[in-house]
């Protein structure tokens, strides 16, 4: 095990540290795995301008960011912790993650990442975010999120090895990781079926309806986006997709958003350097005071005529409208016109109504 102490920047943030826990055992404590496990890892950034909107809260796509590139750190050093052939992590999915807390200029966020399941072919890495005033010393968590990653040979990224296992402190922790594994890889499969959606223009479109509002955008993928392996980073997708999502919400409501919530985010084929992506989104469903926006990337291999156009990854956001002072405000309700929108309308009221029981069941006091 490596001995605690500063290793190097990672790639695309800078003024950032990457540090490794003092204590392997600190880590196992948290998680449940033994000591034999390797250490969590800290990444410490300062949030500046150029990561927040107008009213000073930083981008929900910034911390996605961090939040990946945390958990890609992490599990690409247990994928290379045994002898054999060489891998790199690539996220697969991240499951629902709620802001809970925003974060402003000026703040630092510490984001620690650690694993705490494995399967034969993928790594569940858990990240808690905090941000830090340095002026007053208070702290607070901002945002908790789960990463699936698998590793990609070096030789070949499109073979996927097998993990190293961790070793569990109680049989208790792998059943419950399997489980989560078992339910994650089912409801992956049940997104390919929405793969063929495609987000069309419609002219002169009227106030408050999905055509008003629906945005895409367009990006060449360079050098800077992607690995050393020349596929594209997981966090810089996320950045671009809460982008996209902001500016649907931005163009409904025409006021101060900020993402609250972001359900699963699955990657369904990774997007390689020279690639055109399409990062389309369209408003699903409005509450009285969120909004939830579909969010789909597809990938144009344009220098590669023997592969077509595919869908890379899929999500739903969820923002809420603020007034200037940072209050709730009441969300202009959506007007779904066509069948598929009512269909949509009424599937994202079905996960709006899902997660507000959650979390007043989280909420109801334990007897």
């Amino acid at each position: 095990m490596a001995p605690p102490g500063l290793i190097h920047s990672a790639p695309g943030l800078p003024d950032t540290c990457a540090l490794l826990q003092p204590l392997a055992a600190a880590a196992a404590g948290m998680s449940g795995l033994a000591a034999e496990t390797p250490s969590a890892i800290q990444i410490c950034r300062i949030m500046r301008p150029d990561d927040a909107n107008v009213a000073g809260n930083v981008h929900g796509g910034t911390i996605l960011k961090m939040i990946e590139e945390a958990g890609a750190i992490i599990s690409t050093r247990h994928c290379n912790s045994q002898n054999g052939e060489r891998c790199v992590a690539a996220l697969a999915r991240v499951e629902r993650t709620d802001f809970l807390s925003p974060m402003c200029i000026g703040e630092v966020a510490h984001v620690s990442a650690e694993i705490t399941y494995t399967s034969k072919h993928s790594v569940e890495v858990q990240v808690n975010v905090m941000s830090e005033n340095i002026l007053t010393g208070t702290k607070k968590l901002t945002n908790k999120a789960t990463l699936w990653y698998v590793p990609l040979s070096l030789k070949n990224v499109d073979k996927v090895l097998e993990v190293p296992p961790v070793v569990y402190s109680r049989q208790e922790q792998e059943e419950e990781g399997r489980k989560r594994y078992e339910a994650q890889k089912l409801e992956r499969m049940e997104t390919k079926w929405r793969n063929g959606d495609i987000v069309q223009p419609v002219l002169n479109p009227e106030p408050n309806t999905v055509s008003y509002s629906q945005s895409s955008l367009i990006h060449l993928v360079g050098p800077s986006d992607c690995t050393l392996h020349g596929f594209v980073h997981g966090g810089v997708t996320m950045k671009l997709m809460d982008e996209v999502a902001g500016i649907v919400a931005a163009r409904h409501c025409k006021t101060n958003i900020v993402t609250a919530s972001v359900d699963a985010i699955n990657f369904h084929d990774k997007i390689r350097k020279g690639c055109v992506i399409t990062i389309s989104g369209r408003m699903t469903f409005t509450s009285n005071k969120s909004m939830e926006i579909e969010v789909l990337v597809d990938a144009d291999p344009v220098v590669d005529n023997s592969q077509k156009r595919y869908r890379a990854a899929s999500a739903f956001f969820t923002y809420v409208s603020l007034s200037q002072e940072g209050k709730s405000l009441p969300v202009p309700q959506l007007v779904p016109e066509t069948e598929d929108e009512k269909k949509r309308f009424e599937e994202g009221k079905g996960r709006y109504v899902q997660m507000k029981a959650k979390r007043q069941g989280r909420a109801e006091p334990q007897p």
